[in-house]
């Protein structure tokens, strides 16, 4: 921070006197409101304090907050102090914040909104980036994802002496990092194909086989990957198979993991080194997180799109173990909710399933749709009051979940 100007440095105090404020009060994690006024003291101060690290941007539509918790645990293998936006806190005065609060680590990992990648690019010169994989969400706010990766493709054009890690098996995001000039491919897998199955290169139909996915038409084709997910194992770009054996659940985080070694591993991180890092991460920002209330183990689980329900569907307990559905439609949710109707809730015949939220009205008509069986529910805790036995699955989009880890963290 020596190399900061002054007022950059005034800036970076006053934004981490706010967060702690923040933090102090109970009103936030302080991820946010450092940044933004921190920003207003110095407009350029992401890129001032960016300059000289070694910076890794994430994003995706899906999983970066956890992609991102662990590629800084990968990176960490090296010993060395890594800032990182932990919360998720995305856009501009979130990263500003994070690096604010590390001035002296050497490298950077930090989640970008994917609307923003490119501003973040030309800010942060980033030494990686990791591109998981594009599908719909928050529609009307965000761009249609064919714009999004058609800006993500001219953003990585121009970049020697960068590497774009990037989901092979994501014909969006294969198409929008092939324009790189290095990229290193990683077969993360791709369950949610209802946004790709045309050509994002010529608009003809992909075609789907064992091999991967390849264009009817034109020469555009699955690239071949270098880091492969095999069930629970992650086939290096030398070949060794080691076991992932995480903590987290699902094969979703299995995806992440692979990509966090591959970035590690490029920055020179030793992947037996690195593995019990990564294993070691049981909870992101509140997913998966375990608590007791009221005698009852509460599970959480984030989804905030169709893709990222399909990815909760996989990670539900076993068995009849019922489960909380919450949806809310706030400006960070997206408030159209026609989405709901993208999202296949067959799955959960046979499972008592409670649906609460502000808009509980719009999911119940779509349960119904799907002839699963259900009960409103007024919160949470009206949710736990219901069982007779056994714990709870919570699956919630983004506010809801936020209110539910709010009524959770209250002393009972």
């Amino acid at each position: 921070m020596g190399k900061l100007s002054l007022r950059a440095r005034l800036a970076t105090s006053i934004g981490g006197a706010a967060g702690r404020v923040s933090r102090l009060t109970g009103r936030g994690d302080g991820s946010v409101i450092g940044g933004v006024l921190g920003l207003r003291v110095e407009p350029d101060l992401l890129r001032l304090l960016a300059a000289d690290r070694q910076v890794v941007l994430v994003t995706g539509t899906n999983g970066k907050t956890t992609t991102t918790r662990l590629i800084t645990a990968a990176v960490g293998a090296l010993g060395q102090e890594v800032a990182s936006n932990a919360f998720g806190a995305n856009m501009e005065a979130g990263l500003a914040s994070a690096l604010g609060r590390a001035p002296d680590a050497p490298y950077a990992v930090l989640e970008v909104d994917e609307r923003y990648l490119p501003a973040v690019i030309e800010a942060t010169d980033p030494r990686v980036i990791v591109l998981l994989n594009l599908s719909r969400d928050q529609m009307d706010r965000a761009a249609e994802i064919w714009l999004t990766a058609r800006r993500w493709r001219q953003a990585l054009a121009h970049g020697n002496g960068r590497m774009v890690i990037a989901n092979a098996d994501d014909p969006l995001v294969a198409w929008a990092a092939s324009a790189a000039p290095d990229v290193t491919w990683v077969a993360a897998g791709q369950r949610w194909l209802e946004d790709s199955w045309c050509c994002p290169e010529c608009g003809s139909h992909l075609r789907r086989d064992e091999l991967g996915w390849r264009c009817g038409e034109c020469r555009f084709a699955r690239p071949s990957a270098r880091w492969v997910l095999s069930d629970d194992s992650v086939v290096d770009q030398s070949g060794q198979v080691r076991e992932l054996s995480l903590a987290l659940p699902g094969r979703a985080n299995r995806s992440n993991a692979v990509i966090a070694l591959a970035v590690g591993a490029f920055f020179g991180a030793d992947l037996d080194q690195a593995l019990p890092l990564l294993r070691r991460v049981t909870s992101v920002a509140g997913r998966y997180t375990q608590v007791q209330r009221r005698g009852r183990k509460v599970r959480l689980l984030l989804a905030k799109n169709p893709a990222g329900w399909l990815e909760a569907f996989d990670v539900l307990e076993p068995g009849p173990v019922p489960v909380l559905l919450a949806v809310n439609a706030q400006t960070p949710d997206g408030k159209d909710t026609s989405w709901l109707w993208d999202v296949d809730y067959r799955v959960l015949r046979g499972r008592p399933v409670l649906v609460t939220g502000e808009r509980r009205l719009d999911l119940a008509v779509r349960l119904e749709a799907d002839q699963v069986d259900f009960g409103l529910v007024d919160g949470i805790d009206d949710a736990v009051g219901s069982l007779t036995e056994g714990g709870l699955d919570v699956i919630a989009n983004y506010t809801a979940f936020q209110q539910i880890r709010a009524t959770l963290g209250r002393t009972e």
